[in-house]
């Protein structure tokens, strides 16, 4: 492990010895100076872990040698020292930046005791600045899985729109990755080192959802013991993913839209106004110029999100991008398992090229994972794939798309054209007798809410289309 240096800096030559012995550690390469003008040489490159500092010296005092430190490594910890102390230079130190104040004469704990705390918050800050950029490497566009014209748009798409502060809305069926748009977006815009705070819209009651975005404050409500931070507070100086946001109550869609144009909201049972900086990003599945003329979703709220608009293409639109993703997802499990499946035979890649994949990239990533992890062969084989489809598939109804599966699938079975919906109710009838009809379960696999998954299935049952399930 590489030794922390620290750098000390004071004229006083017998003070400056002392510093050196006392911290003379195995863990730490200390280094002195008696000019303040040799110690920013010593920290300009980035390397040191925490600068000493005296406050009256010669030349450059403490607190000019601060300001300059800081200039050239702003996460650089300083410590001041002086025998000279008062309440107004303590004050004036630490609101030009400095991490700790130590006053002569001091002993020997007290300096190892600031050195250890001052190292480990260098140590910590420098960490998270890395995991920062990590995060944002991870999730840059150019990573996406895809080559195909549509991808390709949206990756610019989103270069776009990143610098910006602007609303973005991502349209796209379920599993198609809206979420990932929204996370790369926020790791290339001037937020990446605020937070992502994520919604999701579909999956709470309109009273908890509104908790949930603005807080609430103790006894706002039976049940709220205490105050609660929401949010937009959460996210603030960062951004904000209002994920399915096309599932949200009617009445909180007017709320969302006051916060849009203030930037200000009342927690639950508060009359404090609170002001934020968010950036909004939204997504949902559904037609939202529909859902408008049904008197489902506010027309105005809806031009204050579609600022920016970014659609993704379903899987089965972008089939020449399916053999990259399912070799990526082949090498992601294959490591996360630990299994001996190293790659996919041609006619297995056909077959999954020739699936219409209802669910999208999500779907095609839980078949991967399924066929990885119960693979007991090198290669991934045609059979296991026919195995891993749903049945309705494998019998030319749903799935099965053009090509070869035209006149067939290899072995006689013929492609027979069905209505979209048709083949959306035989998809969610086979999943949910794959699922004992568990539909929490059930619409987790789909890629659906729960209550997306209710409401096809009430629509169906009352048109006479589906049974009881």
């Amino acid at each position: 492990m590489p030794k922390d240096k620290i750098v000390i800096v004071d004229d006083d030559e017998f003070m400056r010895d002392s510093l050196l012995e006392a911290l003379s550690r195995p863990d730490l390469n200390v280094v002195g100076f008696g000019r303040a003008a040799d110690a920013l040489d010593a920290v300009a490159d980035g390397s040191a872990s925490l600068l000493l500092t005296d406050m009256r010296m010669p030349e450059m005092d403490g607190m000019e040698l601060l300001q300059e430190a800081k200039r050239l490594d702003p996460q650089l910890p300083v410590v001041m020292m002086t025998a000279f102390a008062t309440i107004e230079t303590a004050v004036e130190a630490m609101k030009r930046g400095a991490f700790d104040y130590l006053m002569k004469p001091f002993k020997a704990e007290e300096i190892d005791l600031v050195v250890n705390r001052a190292v480990e918050h260098h140590r910590l800050v420098a960490e998270n600045q890395y995991l920062k950029d990590e995060l944002a490497k991870k999730f840059k566009p150019a990573d996406f899985v895809g080559k195909s014209p549509a991808m390709k748009s949206v990756f610019e798409e989103i270069r776009q729109a990143a610098p910006s502060s602007a609303t973005v809305f991502i349209r796209g069926e379920s599993g198609t990755g809206k979420e990932l748009v929204a996370r790369s977006i926020h790791a290339q815009s001037p937020r990446r080192n605020k937070p992502l705070v994520k919604v999701n819209c579909a999956a709470l009651s309109a009273g908890v959802l509104e908790s949930e975005l603005f807080g609430h404050e103790r006894g706002a409500f039976t049940g709220a013991d205490k105050r609660r931070i929401g949010r937009f507070e959460m996210a603030d100086g960062g951004t904000l993913f209002l994920d399915e946001v096309s599932e949200m109550d009617l009445g909180l869609q007017g709320k969302l839209l006051r916060v849009l144009q203030e930037k200000e909201f009342e927690r639950v049972g508060s009359s404090e106004t609170i002001s934020v900086d968010v950036r909004i990003l939204a997504s949902s599945n559904r037609d939202l110029e529909k859902s408008i003329e049904a008197g489902e979703f506010r027309q105005d709220l809806y031009y204050r999100l579609n600022v920016i608009s970014v659609e993704l293409p379903p899987l089965r639109e972008r089939k020449t991008d399916i053999p990259g993703l399912a070799k990526h997802f082949l090498e992601r499990f294959r490591q996360e398992e630990g299994v001996r499946v190293r790659e996919i035979s041609d006619e297995a890649m056909d077959l999954l090229c020739r699936y219409d994949w209802p669910g999208n990239v999500r779907e095609l990533a839980n078949i991967m994972e399924r066929l990885i992890v119960l693979g007991r062969t090198d290669v991934i084989e045609v059979g296991q794939v026919e195995n891993a489809l749903p049945k309705s598939a494998m019998k030319g109804g749903p799935g099965i798309g053009s090509g070869a599966a035209a006149s067939g699938v290899g072995d006689g079975r013929v492609f027979e054209p069905r209505a979209l919906d048709e083949v959306e109710r035989e998809f969610i009838k086979a999943t949910l007798a794959h699922y004992s009809g568990a539909r929490a379960k059930s619409a987790e696999a789909l890629g659906i809410s729960e209550r997306s998954l209710r409401d096809r299935i009430k629509r169906w049952q009352e048109a006479g289309l589906l049974g009881e399930i």
